[in-house]
């Protein structure tokens, strides 16, 4: 086992961590449905986004040590650090929503440059939709709350966005972005779906599937057996599961949802068995995960497919940052990157919670790097223990 300082500070026991079993879940055929994410539309995606400039899958990364010190058979890290030079996973998702809007307004008549995409974010998403419309030649504006950092502004502007700061946390962004939106004649491109509100999110959702399908294309023969998905509004979640989903079936892996204590949406609804508001009070130091409400379109995906949704405390974050970069090789994990790996350890930790998740010796475990230093001042800041 490592005696690695980093992983004991992120098993302490001080550190807050819930488990919810999924009461809902089901092994189950996947559901190619046109409503949903179907395999048509997971290859659209594939097929636009792999002719992109700059693209490439990132890698699979192998966690030897993770997997020793928790008794499974492997442990693998999707490093989104490196993603189209924008650094997470989100440069799929809102890029490709832009890509296909403009083309259909353009379809319709419209001048590009007289189109303007619209969109609430926490950093990544407005980075991704940025710039997909510089990349689309369209204009962005975009809303972010008071506690989104200043080099995330600026990532966002350096694109070309306006970027729109209000007083209030995500929810409030999301609200204001939508009425100035509707009164403008802007286009939205939210990954928060709701009622009336769904083709958009489901375009994003279909360009975080290349993610899933380069998982698997990475893996080879090699079967997971539990997948850890960082939640906010549930994207990203879905955007993996479903393609993990269609390429097994029935044997699908466990899939653990992973969020915060403090904006934990997901886990609220899956015990509640229906979309649970949550009321923000305190912002995560996972930014990204700052969420109170789930998006319907991934929920519809998610719940069925989820075994269990975990929601973790921040304390463990700042370490396994530290763990990530001090590593041989050194991967650069910005703070939703930890996500997985921390809710791995927590569940190593707990008997209970290790057994009701089936994990055993012949377990393949998933974890997600999100992102890497998307804030750089920040990930300095913590790396360097200040």
């Amino acid at each position: 086992m490592t005696d690695h300082s980093h992983i004991a500070a992120a098993e302490a026991d001080h550190i807050n961590a819930r488990v919810v079993s999924n009461r809902a879940h089901a092994r189950q055929a996947f559901p190619d449905a046109p409503h949903l994410l179907n395999n048509a539309s997971m290859n659209r995606a594939f097929d636009t986004i792999s002719k992109w400039p700059g693209y490439t899958p990132t890698p699979l990364l192998d966690l030897p040590e993770i997997a020793a010190h928790c008794g499974v058979a492997r442990v693998v890290y999707k490093d989104e650090s490196t993603r189209l030079g924008l650094g997470a996973f989100k440069a799929l998702g809102g890029a490709y929503a832009v890509a296909d809007l403009v083309r259909e307004q353009v379809a319709k008549g419209a001048n590009v440059g007289e189109v303007t995409v619209a969109t609430a974010t926490d950093g990544n998403h407005g980075r991704s939709v940025a710039w997909g419309a510089q990349l689309a030649g369209c204009n962005a504006k975009i809303y972010i709350h008071e506690h989104v950092s200043r080099a995330r502004e600026a990532a966002m502007q350096a694109y070309g966005a306006e970027v729109i700061r209000v007083h209030g946390n995500y929810e409030v962004s999301l609200a204001d972005c939508r009425a100035d939106a509707e009164a403008n004649g802007w286009h939205l491109v939210s990954d928060t779906s709701w009622e009336g509100y769904v083709d958009v999110p489901r375009a994003i959702m279909a360009g975080y599937t290349v993610m899933g399908r380069e998982i698997i294309d990475q893996l080879g023969a090699e079967a997971l057996t539990h997948a850890f998905l960082p939640i906010g509004v549930g994207g990203l979640a879905a955007g993996v599961a479903a393609p993990l989903w269609a390429h097994m079936g029935t044997q699908l892996c466990n899939l653990i949802s992973i969020e915060s204590t403090m904006s934990c949406c997901f886990a609220d609804s899956i015990e509640a068995g229906r979309p649970t508001l949550f009321d923000i009070t305190e912002e995560t130091l996972m930014a990204g995960l700052s969420c109170g409400e789930v998006s319907l379109v991934a929920w519809e995906i998610l719940q069925p497919a989820l075994s269990h949704s975990m929601a973790i405390s921040d304390e463990a974050v700042a370490p396994l940052m530290r763990w990530f970069h001090e590593r041989s090789p050194s991967i650069e994990a910005g703070e939703c990157s930890t996500s997985g790996l921390a809710g791995l350890l927590q569940a190593h930790k707990t008997p209970q919670h290790w057994q009701s998740m089936d994990f055993d010796a012949n377990s393949v475990v998933l974890l997600i790097g999100t992102e890497g230093a998307t804030d750089p001042d920040l990930y300095a800041k913590i790396i360097s223990g200040d």
